[in-house]
C-alpha cells in the first residue's frame, strides 16, 4: 500500500496550531487545589440541624476551592457509620461529624484518624479523645447558665422539672451535669423530677402530664432544647397551667417556632443560645488542611435570651443571614462571570485552531486532490470486485436455502405420507382383531405383532417429525401437576411384557410415591420411551433395568434410568446427545435422534439430563419442583391423572369402545360424505362404515358442490387434498347457511398444534390424526350425530319460543329464528307456500327441506303446521275467538281440516281443548 506524507510546511502549521490549542490558559481556578470535605449529618429533622447545614454551605461558597458533600443519616446510627466509611474509602481530606450517639461512632472516627484523615466533631462528642478537634458550645456551661437563670428568677422553695435529651448523646449528659451542679448550690430550689426525652416534643408529653396532674405547683420546667420545651408548654396548656409555669429551652433559633420566636410570643420564659458552629467548623477544617495550628476543643459562646434581648438578637441574626445570602449571590455572580471568561477564552483558542486547520486544509487540498482521485479509482475497482463476489455468494446462499427448505419440506411431507398406509395397516389389523372367528387362534398373536410393530413404526415417524419441530423451535411447554411415581409406573407398563419375555429384572424405586412435579406429559412420555427403548435394546436377556426417583431436599427431583447393557465408550459420552450420533459399539439399527430429542424436551422443562457409563448406562434427569422456573403460559392448571393426556392420540392401543346406536329398527341410514383422495383409505372407510351409513365419497375437487347437493348428515375430511385443503372446504361449508349445521371430522396425518388450531378456526367439530382407531372414529361419528339429535330435540320442543333475541351464537339459531319470523308474519295467509318461504330465506325449496329435516327431523310443511297449531292452542286458551275464527285467522282452509290437524297433534279436539283449558 502506498503511503502519503504531509508537506513540511503543512506539518509546521499543524504543529503550531496544536501548540496554541494545548497551551493551558491561566485562570483563577486552574491553580486552586480542591479541598474535599465530607460532612456526616446525624439527622435533618429539626431547624437547628438545617441551620447548621445552611451555615456550612454558605461558608463553603466563600471558598471556591472547597468541595463540600453532606450526607444525612436520617437519625440511623448504622447509616451514619456507613456514610463515614464511604468518606474514608473515597479519601476525602477532612471529615466533619455531627454524631447521633457517642459510643457507636467512636470506632469509625478512630478508624478515620488511623487512615490519616482528620475528623472534626460538631455539637456532640464521642466516647474517646480519638478525634482531631471538637467545635460546639460548652454543654456543661449551657446547663449551668440555665440553672443560674432559673435560680435567679425563682421564688423560695420553687419546684423544677428537668427534661433531658437522648440518654446516649453527650449534650444530654453534659447539660444535665452543669444544671445539677448549680442546683446543688441552691437547696431552696427543688428538682422534683427528671424526664428523659429524645429531643422531640412528643417524647415528653405523657410523662409530664402525669407529673403535672399529681403536682400542679411547678414553677419552672427546663427542657434541654426548644422543641421539648414547646412540647412541655403544650402539655401544660391541656391542663390549663401554661400561664402558671415558666418554661426555659435551649437552641434559640431565629426560625418559625424557633426559640427566639417562642420567647417573643411568651411561650418560653427564656432560651439559651446554642450556636450551630457551621461556619466555624468549615473554617477549622481548612486550617487543618493547610496544617495551621489549631485548638482541639473549640467552645462557642452562649447567652440567655429572654424578652429583654430577644428582638435585638433576632435582628442581628437576620442581618447576618441577609449578609451571608448577599455574599453567596455575589459569589455565584462571580462564578458565572469566571465561567463566561473561561468559555470566551476557550472560544478564542478554538477559533485560532480552526484558522490554522483551514489554512492547512487549503494547502493540503491541492495535494490531496490528485491522491484522492487515484485512490478513488482503486477503490472503485475493489468495490466492483467485492460487489460481484457478494452477489455470487447471495445467489449461492439463496440456492442453498431453497434446496435445504425443499429437502426439509420433502422430508416432512414424506413423513406425513407414511401415516396414511400405517393407518390402513392399523385399521385392518384392528378390524381383524375384532373378528370373533380369529380370536383365540395363532393368527391373533401375529395380528397383534403387526399392530404393535405398526405402532412402533408410527412412533419412529413421529420422532422424525419432532426432530423437525425442535429445529424450527415450534414446541411449547404445557406443564401440569403430575404424580411422577404413577406417571413412571404407567409408562413402564408398556415394557413389562418385553421384560417378562426376556427375563429382565425391571423395577421402579422411589423415595416418596406421592411426589408431584409440573411436567408436560406428552413430552416426558417421549423421553421415557426413548430411554427405556435404548435400555431394552442394549440390555441382554436376564439383565437388569431400574428407574430410581429421588426427591431432593434442594427443590429438585432426580429420575435415574440405569441398565446392565453394553454401555457407551468413555471417550464418546460427550457426543451422546448429538443428533444422529451412533456409538462405535452399537451394531443395532438406530436413527440417532432419540437422545437429542430427549435432551431438548428436558431443556424445555428447564431441567438437565446427564449420562454415565459404568457397568451399563445410567441416565440422570434433574427437574425442578414447583412452578417458579416456568412461565405462566407454560403452566396447565389441570392435574394429570394419566400419563397420556394429549388431545392428539397418535398411539392409541387397541380397545373396543361402546357405541351409541342412533338408528331405530327400520330407520333410514345417516348420509356420510368422505372427502379423501387416497383410494385405499376411501375403500377401507366405505367398506367399514357402509353398514351404518349411506357413504358418498369425493377426492376434494367437487367436495363443496357435492355437499351442497347432498346436504349429508356428517362429513369426514382430509387436509392434504389435490388442488385444495380440508381447512378451506370446512370453512366454506361452515359459513354457508345451507351446510353450516353439518358436523365435520378432520382426519389427517398432521398432528402438530398449529394444524389443530387452524382446524378449530375453520369450524370443524373434531380433529383426529392418522393413524386412527376405527373404534374411535365410529364413536366420534356416533357422538356428533347424537349431539345433533339433542339439538334437534331442543328446537322441536321449543318451536314457538325460539326468538331472534335468544342468541346461541350459531347460524342454525339465526336460521330458525328468521324462518319462524317469516312464518309468524304470514300466519293468516292460506296461500303462503314453502316456495315463498324459501325465497325469503334465499335458499332453494330442496335445500330448505333438507336443512329443516336435518335440524328439526321433520318436513318444512309439518313445521309450519306445528307453529300454527301451537299458536292455535294459545288462542283457544285465551277464549277471545271461536274455533272457526281461529282456524281462518291461522290460514287453515276450513275449520274441519283445522280440527283434524289439531286432534292429530294434541290428541283432543279444539272444542275439548278449549273446554279443559
Amino acid at each position: 500500500m502506498k503511503t502519503f506524507y504531509f508537506p513540511s510546511s503543512l506539518r509546521c502549521i499543524l504543529i503550531a496550531a496544536l501548540t496554541v490549542l494545548l497551551v493551558p490558559s491561566c485562570t483563577k481556578d486552574d491553580n486552586a487545589a480542591t479541598v474535599k470535605i465530607g460532612f456526616s449529618q446525624g439527622m435533618n429533622t429539626d431547624d437547628w440541624r438545617r441551620q447548621l447545614n445552611k451555615s456550612m454551605v454558605i461558608e463553603a461558597s466563600l471558598h471556591p476551592e472547597v468541595q463540600l458533600e453532606i450526607k444525612d443519616a436520617n437519625n440511623n446510627v448504622q447509616q451514619q457509620v456507613k456514610d463515614i466509611e464511604k468518606f474514608i474509602d473515597r479519601g476525602v481530606d477532612v471529615i466533619i461529624v455531627s454524631p447521633i450517639e457517642a459510643k457507636p461512632l467512636t470506632a469509625v472516627v478512630e478508624k478515620s484518624i488511623k487512615k490519616g484523615i482528620p475528623v472534626i466533631v460538631v455539637d456532640r462528642k464521642i466516647d474517646s479523645e480519638g478525634y482531631t478537634a471538637y467545635i460546639g458550645a460548652d454543654n456543661i456551661e449551657v446547663g449551668r447558665i440555665a440553672a443560674k437563670y432559673i435560680v435567679s428568677n425563682s421564688t423560695v422553695n420553687g419546684k423544677i422539672i428537668e427534661i433531658t435529651g437522648l440518654k446516649t448523646s453527650s449534650p444530654a449528659y453534659e447539660r444535665g451535669l452543669g444544671f445539677s451542679q448549680i442546683l446543688k448550690q441552691h437547696p431552696q430550689v427543688k428538682l422534683i423530677a427528671t424526664i428523659n426525652g429524645n429531643w422531640e416534643s412528643g417524647s415528653v408529653k405523657v410523662q409530664l402530664k402525669k407529673l403535672l396532674q399529681n403536682d400542679p405547683d411547678i414553677e419552672f420546667i427546663f427542657a434541654q432544647n426548644d422543641r421539648m420545651a414547646l412540647g412541655a408548654w403544650e402539655t401544660a396548656k391541656e391542663l390549663g397551667l401554661e400561664n402558671k409555669i415558666k418554661f426555659v429551652g435551649v437552641d434559640a433559633l431565629s426560625t418559625q417556632n424557633g426559640g427566639i420566636e417562642l420567647v417573643k410570643k411568651g411561650v418560653l420564659q427564656a432560651t439559651i443560645l446554642y450556636p450551630t458552629g457551621g461556619n466555624e467548623a468549615l473554617r477549622l477544617a481548612l486550617k487543618i488542611y493547610n496544617k495551621e495550628p489549631i485548638t482541639k476543643n473549640n467552645l462557642l459562646n452562649t447567652i440567655v435570651i429572654d424578652k429583654i434581648n430577644a428582638e435585638i438578637i433576632e435582628n442581628q441574626l437576620d442581618k447576618v443571614d441577609q449578609q451571608q445570602t448577599v455574599i453567596k449571590q455575589q459569589l455565584d455572580a462571580i462564578s458565572v462571570q469566571e465561567q463566561e471568561y473561561a468559555s470566551q477564552h476557550s472560544l478564542v483558542r478554538l477559533l485560532t485552531l480552526f484558522l490554522a486547520i483551514i489554512l492547512s486544509l487549503a494547502i493540503y487540498s491541492v495535494y490531496s486532490t490528485i491522491s484522492i482521485s487515484r485512490k478513488k479509482r482503486q477503490l472503485e475497482q475493489i468495490n466492483s470486485t467485492v460487489t460481484s463476489q457478494k452477489n455470487e455468494i447471495e445467489v449461492m446462499a439463496d440456492a442453498a436455502q431453497r434446496s435445504n427448505e425443499a429437502k426439509l419440506g420433502f422430508f416432512t411431507g414424506l413423513s406425513h405420507e407414511f401415516k396414511t398406509p400405517i393407518t390402513l395397516i392399523l385399521s385392518y389389523a384392528e378390524s381383524l382383531i375384532e373378528n370373533d372367528k380369529i380370536k383365540g387362534t395363532r393368527l391373533m398373536d401375529e395380528l397383534k405383532l403387526i399392530y404393535s410393530n405398526s405402532h412402533r413404526l408410527l412412533r419412529l415417524i413421529n420422532q422424525l417429525l419432532d426432530f423437525r419441530k425442535i429445529e424450527e423451535r415450534k414446541f411449547s411447554l404445557r406443564a401440569s401437576k403430575t404424580n411422577i411415581y404413577l406417571f413412571t409406573d404407567q409408562v413402564m407398563a408398556n415394557f413389562k411384557g418385553e421384560a417378562a419375555r426376556r427375563n429382565i429384572d425391571f423395577r421402579l424405586i422411589a423415595d416418596n410415591k406421592d411426589t408431584e412435579v409440573f411436567i408436560d406429559n406428552s413430552l416426558m412420555d417421549k423421553v421415557y420411551f426413548n430411554l427405556l427403548s435404548n435400555a431394552f435394546k442394549f440390555t441382554p436377556d436376564n439383565g437388569r433395568i431400574t428407574i430410581t426417583i429421588k426427591d431432593g431436599a434442594d427443590g429438585t427431583l432426580k429420575i435415574i434410568v440405569k441398565d446392565s447393557g453394553i454401555g457407551i465408550p468413555e471417550k464418546e459420552l460427550n457426543m451422546v446427545f448429538n443428533p444422529f450420533f451412533r456409538a462405535s459399539n452399537n451394531n443395532k439399527n438406530s436413527s440417532g435422534i432419540g437422545l437429542n430429542l430427549s435432551k431438548e424436551f428436558i431443556a424445555l422443562h428447564n431441567g438437565t439430563i446427564e449420562v454415565r457409563s459404568r457397568q451399563g448406562t445410567e441416565f440422570t434427569i434433574t427437574l425442578y419442583k414447583g412452578t417458579e422456573h416456568l412461565q405462566p403460559a407454560e403452566i396447565n392448571t389441570s392435574t394429570a391423572t394419566e400419563y397420556n393426556t394429549s388431545l392428539l392420540q397418535d398411539d392409541l392401543e387397541y380397545e373396543s369402545l361402546p357405541e351409541i346406536n342412533l338408528l331405530a329398527p327400520g330407520q333410514e341410514k345417516y348420509t356420510l360424505l368422505v372427502i379423501e383422495d387416497h383410494p385405499d383409505l376411501v375403500n377401507f372407510l366405505s367398506n367399514k362404515l357402509s353398514t351404518e351409513y349411506d357413504v358418498h365419497v369425493s377426492d376434494g375437487s367437487n367436495a363443496t358442490t357435492l355437499a351442497l347437493e347432498l346436504v349429508p348428515d356428517i362429513i369426514i375430511c382430509d387436509i392434504n387434498l389435490a388442488g385444495t385443503d380440508g381447512f378451506e372446504i370446512s370453512k366454506t361449508l361452515k359459513k354457508d347457511l345451507r351446510t353450516s349445521h353439518i358436523p365435520i371430522i378432520i382426519l389427517s396425518a398432521q398432528s402438530n398444534k398449529e394444524s389443530v388450531i387452524q382446524g378449530m378456526q375453520a369450524g370443524v367439530d373434531q380433529y383426529l390424526t392418522k393413524p386412527f382407531s376405527l373404534s374411535v372414529l365410529r364413536q366420534s361419528l356416533s357422538s356428533l350425530l347424537f349431539n345433533r339429535e339433542k339439538l334437534r330435540y331442543y328446537y322441536t320442543n321449543n318451536i314457538y319460543r325460539v326468538e331472534p333475541e335468544s342468541k346461541f351464537g350459531t347460524l342454525e339459531q339465526d336460521f330458525i329464528s328468521r324462518m319462524n319470523s317469516h312464518i309468524m308474519e304470514n300466519m293468516d295467509n292460506p296461500k303462503f307456500s314453502v316456495e315463498e318461504l324459501a325465497d325469503k330465506l334465499n335458499v332453494s325449496r330442496v335445500q330448505l327441506y333438507r336443512k329443516v329435516k336435518a335440524i328439526l327431523g321433520m318436513s318444512i310443511s309439518d313445521h309450519i303446521n306445528n307453529i300454527r297449531l301451537e299458536k292455535a292452542a294459545t288462542m283457544l286458551r285465551d277464549g277471545k275467538m271461536n274455533i272457526s275464527e281461529i282456524a281462518y285467522s291461522l290460514g287453515f282452509s276450513s275449520p274441519n281440516y283445522f280440527s283434524t290437524a289439531f286432534k292429530n297433534k294434541f290428541g283432543i279436539s279444539p272444542k275439548e281443548y278449549k273446554t279443559t283449558g
